[in-house]
């Protein structure tokens, strides 16, 4: 039997660690290639390691779990991995797609481990179904929230209704979030008792990216990127002095733009 490799992409990087230890425990031949932390970097990552098994969470920023696998195809064994186990389970009653509920229990890891082993020793095609992925990725649109429209923010002792839209970044300030945005034109500040993390994921991904463990930018307020060393960038804000640092994890997602 060929060497197996594998992919794990999940944003909860808790979840990712526990899913490797639990592969490792599991199945010690298989060989983690990459670990990808949104649906961008899943679809980068694959190209770039052709693995042979992706585990997937289903929900996932930007592009969900069920949108990469449309892109992979039958290029690789899917499994997917999803706290919303009614997607997951439809599919699998219908015996095309394998998935795992979070938190992943280790015997049902192992009945999914032995199947991958039996396709993998029998040679047997990766099992896909574009039919059932589009509708999959059709309910899992039905059931997404709109993104966030407003952020209310205590601006001294009044409460403003910020628009979402006039916002160009947000940074992570312990246990509140700095929200930059435009106030008529003019750059002004506040501050908001939301993590990052919570705010970002009410976001729409098409205008909101992270570009820095701390750092979300709004994609149309970007003037220009620099590279900087060691694959790190700089981002150029229009309007604006501040400069936004991009981590190297997140450069590679503007080779896309």
């Amino acid at each position: 039997m060929m060497q197996a490799t594998a992919l794990i992409a999940d944003d909860e990087p808790l979840l990712r660690e526990i899913l490797e230890a639990r592969l490792a425990a599991a199945w010690p031949e298989l060989q983690i290639v990459a670990q990808a932390r949104n649906g961008r970097q899943a679809i980068e990552l694959f190209e770039q390691h052709q693995p042979t098994i992706c585990f997937l969470d289903v929900h996932m920023p930007g592009l969900s779990g069920v949108e990469v696998a449309r892109h992979i195809g039958k290029r690789a064994h899917l499994v997917f991995v999803t706290a919303f186990d009614q997607y997951a389970l439809e599919a699998f009653e219908q015996g095309v797609l394998d998935y795992l509920v979070k938190p992943v229990a280790a015997a049902r890891l192992g009945e999914t481990v032995e199947r991958l082993k039996a396709r993998l020793s029998q040679a047997q095609p990766a099992v896909h179904s574009e039919a059932l992925l589009v509708q999959l990725a059709q309910r899992l649109k039905l059931n997404q929230p709109e993104p966030l429209r407003w952020v209310r923010a205590s601006v001294g002792a009044s409460l403003r209704m910020i628009p979402v839209d006039d916002i160009d970044y947000l940074k992570s300030d312990t246990k509140y979030t700095l929200v930059a945005y435009r106030d008529e034109g003019q750059a002004a500040e506040a501050l908001i008792r939301m993590p990052l993390k919570d705010l970002l994921a009410q976001l729409d991904p098409a205008h909101f990216s992270q570009v820095h463990r701390s750092v979300v930018v709004n994609l149309r307020s970007i003037r220009r990127l620099t590279r900087g060393d060691n694959e790190t960038g700089e981002i150029e804000l229009k309007g604006r002095s501040e400069r936004l640092p991009v981590s190297r994890s997140y450069l590679p997602m503007f080779k896309e733009m």
